[in-house]
């Protein structure tokens, strides 16, 4: 049997070849691996030799089927903003002829706060958002899955919350967008089998959960040890001082806070470097063992980040009470539709309660339609912004976009770039020198997301658990969760019912620089095809669940990858309170618009929150409508 008859036998037992994994490829199964059959080429162009529909795989169902992750069109957008490719005006641009009060740029959550904050502070102020992807949310969207007549959504990024305190600005912003996050029900269990704990959220994990110890652990076959916190690691591959070091952790200091310790002086040290002072930990035991532990909301690994933001994180196994976790279907996907009926009633069939909104269809005709005061315009990519005249006395700001191939380009009384720190550096032109070395001080990690929708999930029940960490292979962790019962005709379920397993994939190589982690991670991710990641996940889970039924060919209906090139800020020391005598690059960005542009994004709070996203975007806001006010006085 040749080489590659081989190969074909083993992705058809792997169920390569069912076609419910597939949309439009053309010879997809022929595609050799971008690392393998391109070499010589860098990543971008690598992924440019794929080909959209090689690069970007299935997309699930719905609205959203066009919009997994940063799509092709995006990333080649992207680059050709980071390749100056508009460092000239261009001649061909078409002018809209619109004027109008603000234009946002980017239609994630933070974009959209602004819109509401300014629906609420300024009424009659014509609003027009330019989203960069075939739909609004960012980071905060969902797949969708038909998996035997059942309809399956699961978050693409962004997911999870906690309830607010009542009277707090969280609890204001929640009730101005129609969320009561005390009505959410979740899925009860459906006999006969045992009840295992199953979390509301794919990061929260519900004990007991398994560990799985393979090719970082130099484990062939791999092993696992579930429960591990009441077995104290027993049966881990992990010498007996590192496993006393790793419980004394847990047991002192997993959960997020500052411990006692001042914000500057942990500002001025590497989160790694804190957990080895106050912890007692060693570099190994931090490296092979917690990484990225408490910088997984950051999208890196400790040794590299500032540990004042451990105070934000926090180990992703030692997460707090569930009573105090929400999560969406889709996860914080939720919340930009909730935003989007609030502006827009009609951009979302159905009734503006958490199951209209969830299961409401987007009408896309209404979101950019002439004469409403908010409009938001899909696939557009900003690649200009400059005020006409000097910043200090012009009254307006000129905005250049790409659409569908073409130029185009309006103009503004005011601007709030909401998209993230990489694009808004270029696209920014007159932007002074101070502002623009702050925004060099920021640093954007990858992430993947992986959604496999699954028939059942008896192979992890066999194992006595809804999700797993692993060391070696592709991902960190996994998960099926239980889902809001408004989001589901399905109002229980069991290791029988179809579900989503969502796999968190960061690309942490602890030891080098940040932006060379950062750099090696977003090659992998342009430079793999669909087809190599899903065989991936398929390999994967077929080694992990062995011995337990678990057929990839039949259990696995569907597999979307959300590839994320710039997901997360990862705060570096330094970045919250400055160093050298030299003010916080966040704070250089945060206290004053740049003449009638003023900067949002949640990477300019440092904490990677859905709320802090929209409270820059407020924030933002007000300080544009106090600039135009004292203007015009």
């Amino acid at each position: 049997m040749s080489n590659e008859t081989k190969k074909e036998s083993h992705d058809s037992a792997l169920g390569m070849d069912q076609p419910i994994t597939r949309r439009d490829f053309m010879n997809a199964t022929l595609l050799a691996s971008g690392s393998a059959a391109l070499t010589g080429l860098t990543p971008y162009q690598i992924m440019a030799q794929m080909g959209k529909s090689n690069w970007t795989g299935y997309g699930g169902v719905g609205d959203y089927a066009e919009s997994n992750g940063n799509t092709y069109e995006v990333m080649s957008s992207g680059h050709q903003i980071r390749d100056h490719v508009f460092a000239n005006p261009p001649q061909d641009a078409v002018d809209t002829g619109e004027v109008l009060d603000f234009v946002i740029v980017g239609g994630g959550l933070s974009g959209l706060g602004t819109a509401l904050y300014l629906r609420q502070h300024a009424p009659q102020a014509k609003c027009l958002i330019l989203e960069n992807h075939p739909i609004f949310g960012g980071e905060a969207k969902r797949n969708e899955f038909l998996v035997d007549g059942h309809r399956l959504i699961a978050p693409q990024g962004s997911d999870h919350f906690g309830i607010p305190q009542p009277g707090t600005p969280v609890a204001d912003l929640y009730a101005s967008m129609g969320v009561d996050a005390k009505k959410f029900e979740y899925q009860s269990w459906q006999g006969p089998s045992p009840e295992i704990p199953v979390g509301r959220s794919f990061e929260h994990i519900r004990a007991p959960y398994g560990i799985y110890f393979g090719a970082s652990f130099s484990q062939q076959p791999g092993i696992w040890v579930v429960d591990p916190w009441t077995k104290k690691l027993e049966g881990a591959p992990i010498p007996e001082a590192m496993r006393a070091e790793i419980l004394k952790y847990r047991k002192l200091g997993a959960e997020p806070g500052l411990h006692g310790q001042k914000p500057h002086e942990l500002d001025a040290i590497s989160m790694e470097e804190y957990m080895m002072q106050k912890f007692g930990l060693s570099q190994e035991a931090i490296r092979k063992f917690l990484t990225p532990g408490p910088g997984d909301g950051f999208g890196i690994g400790p040794d590299v980040l500032s540990a004042y933001a451990f105070g934000f994180g926090g180990d992703p196994m030692n997460y707090g009470l569930e009573t105090q976790l929400q999560s969406f279907a889709g996860g914080n996907g939720g919340f930009a539709r909730h935003i989007v009926k609030t502006l827009l009633p009609a951009a979302i069939t159905g009734p503006a309660t958490l199951e209209g909104i969830c299961k409401g269809r987007v009408n896309f005709n209404e979101l950019d339609k002439p004469g409403e005061l908010t409009r938001i315009r899909r696939g557009c990519t900003v690649v200009r912004v400059e005020h006409e005249g000097p910043a200090e006395k012009s009254d307006f700001v000129r905005i250049t976009y790409t659409h569908s191939g073409k130029v185009y380009r309006l103009k503004a009384r005011a601007v709030v770039m909401a998209g993230g720190s990489w694009t808004t550096k270029h696209v920014v032109i007159d932007l002074p020198s101070e502002q623009r070395d702050a925004y060099a001080q920021f640093y954007r990690s990858p992430c993947m997301l992986v959604n496999v929708a699954l028939r059942n999930w008896r192979f992890l029940y066999k194992r006595g658990i809804s999700g797993a960490f692993w060391y070696g292979g592709l991902g960190i962790y996994g998960a099926v969760r239980k889902l809001p019962t408004f989001a589901t005709r399905d109002k229980t379920m069991g290791p029988d019912s179809p579900v989503v397993m969502t796999i968190k994939v960061l690309f942490c190589r602890p030891g080098l620089p940040l932006t060379e982690q950062q750099h090696m991670g977003r090659a992998e991710l342009l430079s793999t095809s669909f087809l190599d990641y899903e065989r991936k996940v398929r390999e994967q889970l077929t080694e992990m669940f062995a011995g337990t039924s678990f057929d990839a060919k039949w259990d696995i209906a569907g597999v979307v990858l959300n590839r994320w090139g710039h997901a997360y800020c990862s705060p570096q020391p330094g970045f919250f309170f400055g160093k050298n005598g030299q003010p916080a690059p966040r704070d250089i960005l945060r206290r004053a618009p740049f003449g009638r542009i003023a900067f949002a994004n949640t990477d300019l709070s440092g904490d990677p929150g859905h709320t802090t996203a929209i409270f820059e975007g407020q924030r933002a806001a007000r300080q544009l409508l106090d600039r135009i006010a004292s203007a015009s006085a």
